[in-house]
C-alpha cells in the first residue's frame, strides 16, 4: 500500500527552450523546402480524402 502523502519521485522540469528550438527547426524546414513541401502536404491530403471516399462508397454499395 502506497503512502498517500508521499508524492513519489520528482519529475524533471521541461526544457524552457525546447518549444523555440522546435519552432526554429520547423521554420528552417519550411524555408528550405518552400512551396514544394506545401504541395506535398496538399497532395497527401487529397489522396487521404480519396481513399476515405472509396471506403465510404464501398460500405454504401455493400450495405
Amino acid at each position: 500500500m502506497s503512502d498517500f502523502f508521499n508524492p513519489g519521485p520528482t519529475v524533471p522540469r521541461p526544457d524552457p527552450y525546447a518549444h523555440k528550438a522546435k519552432h526554429d527547426a520547423d521554420a528552417h524546414k519550411y524555408h528550405h523546402k518552400g512551396m514544394t513541401g506545401f504541395w506535398r502536404q496538399v497532395t497527401d491530403l487529397v489522396i487521404a480524402v480519396g481513399v476515405l471516399a472509396v471506403i465510404v462508397s464501398l460500405c454504401i454499395w455493400l450495405f
